[in-house]
């Protein structure tokens, strides 16, 4: 195993630091209620893009069903938390194992697709999930699911959100994630150098479920009401959004998509009337002078940043 850097051993201990002064901030109620409520949608979006950057933007996969997946861990974190009383470290497992056995049984029939077929197989597995729900009592139907256990906190949010990208980001400069990208950049090819590209498409978007469960499991956890509309089209088009938005094959461009997009909404939500238009222009804005996002194809590897494509 390598040795950690000197810069990665700095970057790990301001990560601590970043936690540790924050959690003080937040015990002695220097941060209310509202910056925490922005905090967790912060690492819940991180989670949701990273993770749908690793179908899409690493692994060339076009996936219009991230919120079902949210949806599975969602809903049952919350029968595991509200009506069966399971520890949260339990709920958030199987949430993020339920929604990856989602991702593997609407992979292998579907991922011999590719580009607009696959994004439409994959929208209607996400309109399959929310009638699903719409129209199972037991989990509140149209009503939608109350009185869900309060687990979700700052610790909670940080740990899971750096544990994904720590993750994904290992994932990805291994060989598995190399065999993901020769994938992306030609499928043909690399099935003639001996990739399985079943296989890893497959592997690819059970992790990308997987930690989109997790992610369900923090919304649920944190919001005491899930609601089927909550987890429809829109939503997969907003993850959709945040990853381009800050660039496709990049876990930074996830990362600072996701806060840019979180904080510019939060302020905007202050005029309704016209937060969507002026969110559109921004979106619109970016994509016209710098179309590959905020950050792009730049590569950032721990304590140094190189500029070339994955």
């Amino acid at each position: 195993m390598k040795r950690l850097s000197r810069k990665q051993i700095m970057i790990i201990i301001g990560l601590l630091a970043f936690y540790a002064v924050t959690n003080f901030m937040i015990n002695k109620n220097i941060i209310d209620s509202y910056l925490q409520l922005n905090m967790i949608v912060i690492g819940i979006n991180i989670i949701l893009a990273v993770s749908l950057n690793l179908i899409t933007g690493f692994t060339g996969q076009f996936s219009l069903g991230h919120a079902a997946f949210m949806s599975i861990g969602a809903y049952t974190s919350a029968i595991l938390t509200a009506n069966f009383g399971q520890p949260f470290i339990l709920s958030i497992v199987l949430s993020g194992a339920a929604a990856a056995i989602a991702g593997i049984l609407i992979g292998v029939p579907t991922l011999r697709l590719k580009g607009d077929y696959l994004a439409i197989a994959t929208l209607g597995f996400g309109e399959i999930v929310r009638i699903l729900a719409l129209n199972i009592d037991y989990i509140g139907g149209a009503i939608g699911f109350n009185d869900i256990p309060q687990y979700t906190n700052w610790t909670w949010t940080f740990i899971l959100t750096a544990a994904t990208i720590v993750l994904i980001y290992n994932f990805i400069n291994s060989y598995h994630g190399r065999a993901c990208a020769a994938i992306r950049e030609d499928e043909i090819a690399a099935e003639i150098m001996g990739v399985n590209a079943t296989y890893y498409k497959v592997l690819a978007f059970a992790m990308g479920a997987f930690f989109a469960g997790i992610a369900g499991a923090l919304y649920a956890n944190y919001f005491y009401f899930i609601k089927p509309d909550s987890f429809g089209f829109m939503k997969s088009i907003d993850i959709l959004v945040i990853v381009v938005f800050g660039g496709m094959k990049s876990i930074a461009g996830s990362i600072v998509g996701a806060i840019v997009l979180t904080i510019i909404s939060s302020f905007l939500q202050g005029i309704p009337e016209l937060r969507m238009i002026i969110y559109s222009l921004i979106l619109f804005g970016i994509m016209i002078y710098r179309p590959t996002g905020l950050i792009g194809d730049d590569k950032f590897i721990i304590g140094k940043k190189k500029r070339r494509s994955i």
